[in-house]
């Protein structure tokens, strides 16, 4: 397995990403050109909500275990931070910051932490900072 990366951290799942995005996108457009081209507007309509109704589970499909692993990766980084300088989180920090400090190994998180707290940085400025990454290989 490569060693993980800022370059290649980013998780792709081909068949979420290429293959269903691609249907359902395709399968929303034909039903939207459908609806005006056909003499049938109620059948045209119908097409229209299933496929925006199948967009928005396609979309939440997504959303909702994101959420839940930042939750889970929030707890896990403020109890790192703890068992570390005995001390949580800066409340200062966004979701998106801590669990861009989750690829900071032991000795630079602290440090890192509150120099991403102190100076609002980006996540991506964060994961650009991390000198020696810490792969993090259970992420959905």
């Amino acid at each position: 397995m490569e060693t993980q990366n800022f370059k290649n951290h980013a998780r792709m799942h081909p068949i979420y990403h290429y293959v269903l995005s691609l249907l359902v996108v395709g399968g929303l457009i034909a039903s939207i050109v459908y609806l005006f081209k056909a003499e049938d507007t109620f059948l045209g309509v119908v097409l229209v909500v299933m496929s925006l109704s199948l967009a928005v589970t396609f979309a939440l499909l997504r959303l909702y275990p994101l959420k839940a692993q930042d939750r889970a990766i929030r707890a896990e980084e403020n109890l790192r931070y703890y068992v570390l300088t005995g001390k949580l989180l800066d409340a200062k920090l966004t979701p998106g910051q801590i669990v861009a400090l989750r690829f900071a190994p032991d000795n630079e998180f602290p440090g890192l932490a509150e120099k991403a707290a102190a100076e609002n940085m980006k996540p991506k400025e964060i994961k650009q900072a991390i000198n020696n990454w810490k792969a993090d290989q259970y992420r959905i």
